[in-house]
């Protein structure tokens, strides 16, 4: 036995530095497998009260944030948006992306400056509109980017920004739009012809900077406050965008968007609309969404008072119920292979998506 096992040790030491070969090489090919890792993708939907501002973060920890609410209100929003980063983990917000300059957009950027480091913005470019309001939430910002502290960048449709950790592919922007079909589109709209015209807006409205976020297999659209007409435009005769699995919900779910051509087209499993107790959540848009096809759920920020118990969604559902504003907010999890989750801070219960 000792004999045999004296003769074994010498082959052990011939075969050990070939096993520590392979497995090196192994542990060296594992990042490429990791960049289809579990680690995921967290959004957080933060009540602004009928406004928008949407959290994205990174499984490296890199964040976008699109839009900042109103000003005002005692610094109400800035302050929701910095818990909602905290809860993230995060001590600055790398990127801010303000689809455009209505005052519910773009108020809060003076506010949240004070309260968290921002790296970059992003815009579509100079204010379009004479409204009071407006030009008092442009000129506010105009002053933050003049003090030199940030980066600022005007994209235009096609290109994406550069966001560690997902793909932000620009589709809309000061009034237009990506002129080819992104990967999964290209096929004839169906559903033009029965969204037929919408009047031009000459608005901010229009010139919304709308991005598609891919994040592995998942894709998430929010394209702001995107009207009818240019809907029409980006998706007839033919969807330029293909399916999409979650819809942030454009103007806030408000008449004169979301048309059948856009909605219908890109089948959401889910659709997130940033509506107000009386601000967006149109009877007709509730019901455009809850009729999308292959559509599972749709998620309120508040009960609309307009649609009423007939057309919001589910209790379950709806993040702010009738009654005084709480604040409460939507998490959603995703993760590269297509699975996702959506929690109601409110109820504190957690709907699952399996992957497709």
């Amino acid at each position: 036995m000792e004999i045999h096992a004296l003769k074994g040790t010498p082959r052990l030491r011939a075969v050990a530095p070939l096993a520590l070969f392979v497995l090196l090489a192994a542990v060296l090919c594992l990042p490429r497998a990791w960049a289809a890792s579990p680690h995921p993708l967290q959004v957080y939907f933060i009540d602004v009260e009928g406004g928008q501002s949407t959290l994205f973060v990174t499984p490296a920890g890199q964040s976008l944030l699109i839009d900042t609410g109103w000003p005002g209100n005692a610094a109400r929003d800035a302050d929701r948006i910095v818990a909602a980063a905290q809860l993230a983990g995060l001590k600055r917000i790398d990127s801010v992306l303000l689809t455009h300059y209505h005052v519910d957009h773009a108020g809060g950027v003076p506010q949240l400056v004070e309260r968290i480091p921002v790296g970059t913005f992003y815009d579509h470019g100079p204010n379009s509109e004479n409204n009071h309001a407006t030009v008092a939430a442009y000129e506010a910002y105009q002053k933050v980017l003049a003090t030199g502290k940030y980066k600022h960048v005007v994209p235009h449709p096609g290109d994406v920004l550069p966001i560690p950790g997902m793909k932000v592919t620009v589709v809309s922007s000061n009034g237009n739009l990506i002129d080819h079909s992104l990967p999964g589109g290209g096929e004839q709209n169906q559903y033009c012809k029965i969204s037929g015209t919408r009047p031009v807006d000459h608005s901010e409205n229009s010139r919304s900077m709308g991005v598609l976020i891919t994040f592995g297999k998942l894709k998430i659209l929010d394209l702001g406050d995107l009207t009818g007409d240019k809907e029409i435009q980006l998706m007839c005769p033919v969807n330029r965008l293909g399916r999409v699995p979650i819809l942030v919900v454009s103007h806030h779910g408000w008449y004169p968007s979301s048309t059948p051509a856009l909605v219908w087209a890109i089948h959401p499993r889910v659709a997130v609309m940033d509506d107000g107790a009386r601000k967006g959540g149109s009877t007709v848009v509730l019901d455009t969404v809850s009729k999308a096809p292959g559509l599972e759920t749709m998620w309120e920020l508040h009960f609309s008072e307009e649609g009423g118990t007939a057309h919001n969604t589910a209790a379950e559902y709806i993040a702010n119920p009738q009654g005084p504003d709480a604040g409460h907010y939507f998490k959603l999890t995703a993760y590269p292979n297509g699975r996702f989750t959506i929690f109601n801070s409110r109820t504190g219960v957690t709907k699952n998506y399996a992957a497709r």
